[in-house]
This record gives C-alpha cells, structure tokens and sequence, in this order.
C-alpha cells in the first residue's frame, strides 16, 4: 500500500465537469492529469496536462493510455467493464471494476443491495414486455419502469399510472431487460458523500437535500433539514454501503425519505456526485480532493463543512434568451460560480453551478436561487 505521491500522473477515465473539479484538485496538490474519452476540448481536457480522445473500446488505447499513468480513477460509471479490465492490467483502478460493474447496472446495483440487507423499494426484474404485467399486478400501480443498465437524470425510464400503460410503457423504454420499482410516497430526497481509504477509512459529508426539475438535480442544501436521528442513519448506510463494495475512492448514496420516516436507497455512484458539489467552496476538503487522497493512499482530509451551504445548477437552458447576465450573479458576495468550459448550451446540460454560503443552510438556498435568478434576468419568485 505504498501511496501515489504528488508529482505522480493520475488517469482519469471520462473528461466531464467531475474531472474538470478533480483535475484541478488533484493540481493544486502537485499531480499531473492524464484524461481519456471519445471527445476532445472536454471540460476535463481543458484542465488536464494531457487529453487523450478514443473510443472506450479501443482497448489498444487504453492500455496505451494506463501505462503512462500512476493510478486510474473514475468521473462517471458508464465506462464499459472491458475498459476497466484492460486498464487494471497496467495500473491500479480504484475504485476497482468490480464496483464499476456493480454500480452502473440498476438490476445488479438493486440487488446487491438487497442481498445485503440494505433498504430499497420493492423491485421486479424484467425481462420482456410479457413479464411486465404480472410484476405490475405484484407492486400495485402506479410504478416506474427503468432500464437495467445506463441510465441518469431520469433518463431511460417511464411511470406506469395503470396497467393498461405497460405495452406502451416497455415500447417507449425499448429496454434489453428492465427493473420495475414501486412508487415510493417519500418527503423528500437526501444524500451521502462519502469516501473509503486503502485502509477502511471513512469519511462523510452528511445528509444533504436534493430537490429536482424534470429528474435532473436542481438544488442542494447542506445540511439537510432533517432530523439528527435520520441524518445519522443515512451516514451509518452509506458506511455500510462503502464497506460492502470495497470501495477505495468517493461514492454518493442517494435516499428516498418516506413520509412514513424510513431511508429508502435509490441509486449509488461511484465517484463525486453533483450533489456534493457545495464541498468544493464549504468544506476544508472538497469531494475531489477526498477522491484524490483515496485513490491515492493518502490520508483522507477533514470533511468540516465551515458554513451551511446551497448549490444550485445552471442548465444549458438558462441561454435560451442569450448570455446569462455574469455580472449580476457576481455581483452577490456570498455566491461562487462555477463554469464547466462545455462549448455548447443545451437545454437539459449541465453547464456549471452556483453554491452559496450564508448562516443557515435555508438562506443559502435562497442566494443560490437569487443568483440563479439574476443570471436568467428573471424576478426571484419565478425561480422558487
């Protein structure tokens, strides 16, 4: 277990917003940053000493790209496991492929889950249209359908309000195989950012909440106005969570809070996730550096959040009437923007993110939303 020490090259695998933070984490410390995905000009690349563009399945590639490298790490789960394999031959992969498969796969994911005892809703494995039906008689309507592998921001599934809907429900997803989960009635969304050293270490940066838009995340407030008994167990499941897969780096568990007062699991992700991005300016180790100093063996930081904090995202819609107004959002003292380089605004892309500081974690959220606002040249009320 001898550590990656600065100076040494890191490789990513994936060249998103998450390496972009990480890249400059891991810089900052006096590490070099290799990146490796099909594109090129990524917001990682933008960052990073050297950007490499190929295919993920160009195994050639990666084996070219892990050999000049120190340690491999993660941005996002959707890489395929043969890339993982192949880059594990030639340098550390951590976390290692394994959680990868695991994670990037809801079927595999859910049942992992359950097979450890951990709470999730009800599932169904589904395997064709046929199955559909039987499965929806068994968890009642309504129900979600969502594809077993390859699916984020509420991509890659449908609600099924009926049973006369599932033909049309398995035709719309045109899944391989499926997961049909119960409708949960929960309060609201919460989530853990942790991090798993080589050594068993932990690490946690408490319940947030999670509020969100058309399935995409839309604010974080840190901490969660939950009560200390429910944020206490949710860190105590993602502890246990990390401890179960093994995990040496950061994963995100998200939670469904029931009206009913229980934790529900919804989905992990092995890596930072956007929900942590308020660490980057509120806490003493940021989620990137923490992934940096658990890949590499290093000790892990102090996660000490210094004042209540809200992230807000910027989505490529805020363009739709030109360029947002920067100097209005800057113009709050207490707010941090945070741009991700991407050359081209979408509606629905995640372009960067505010993350405000104040004296309560409620007034941060409504800077963060303020900001927002004022970027989009729109009155306050018509954001929240």
């Amino acid at each position: 277990m001898n550590p990656v020490l600065p100076g040494s090259v890191i490789g990513v695998l994936g060249s998103g917003q998450l390496g972009r933070m990480f890249a400059i984490a891991a810089r900052r410390m006096g590490y070099r940053v290799h990146t490796f995905s099909p594109d090129s000009d990524t917001p990682t690349g933008q960052v990073a000493d050297v950007e490499i563009a190929a295919a993920y399945e160009d195994l050639d590639a990666v084996r070219r790209f892990a050999s000049q490298v120190h340690v491999v790490t993660f941005e996002f789960e959707n890489v395929p496991s043969a890339t993982a394999a192949a880059a594990a031959a030639l340098a550390p992969v951590r976390p290692a492929g394994e959680v990868l498969h695991i994670t990037q796969h809801r079927l595999r994911e859910k049942q992992f889950l359950s097979r450890h005892g951990f709470p999730v809703a009800r599932f169904r494995h589904i395997r064709n249209g046929a199955e559909l039906p039987a499965a929806l008689a068994e968890l009642g309507c309504p129900a979600i359908l969502k594809t077993a592998g390859f699916g984020y921001d509420g991509k890659g599934q449908v609600k099924i309000e009926t049973a006369g809907e599932a033909l049309a429900a398995w035709q719309r997803v045109q899944p391989a195989e499926a997961v049909l989960e119960e409708c949960v009635d929960f309060a609201c969304e919460l989530s853990v950012v942790a991090a798993r050293g080589q050594d068993g270490a932990f690490a946690h940066y408490g319940a947030v909440e999670n509020r969100h838009a058309r399935h995409i995340l839309d604010v974080t407030t840190a901490p969660a106005e939950a009560p200390p008994a429910v944020a206490a167990e949710a860190v105590a499941l993602a502890r246990g969570v990390l401890d179960a897969l093994q995990v040496v780096g950061v994963l995100c568990v998200e939670f469904f809070w029931t009206r009913s007062g229980k934790l529900l699991i919804n989905e992990l992700a092995p890596r930072p996730h956007n929900s942590g991005h308020f660490t980057f300016d509120a806490c003493v180790t940021s989620q990137f550096e923490q992934q940096l100093r658990a890949v590499c063996g290093l000790p892990l930081g102090s996660t000490e959040q210094l004042r209540p904090a809200a992230m807000a995202n910027l989505l490529g819609d805020l363009w739709r009437n030109g360029e947002p107004d920067w100097v209005a959002a800057t113009a709050m003292p207490n707010v941090k923007l945070h741009l991700y380089g991407k050359l081209e605004p979408r509606p629905g892309r995640k372009m960067g993110h505010l993350t405000a500081l104040a004296a309560s974690a409620s007034a941060a959220r409504e800077a963060a939303l303020a900001a927002r606002a004022a970027l989009a040249r729109e009155p306050v009320a018509a954001r929240t």
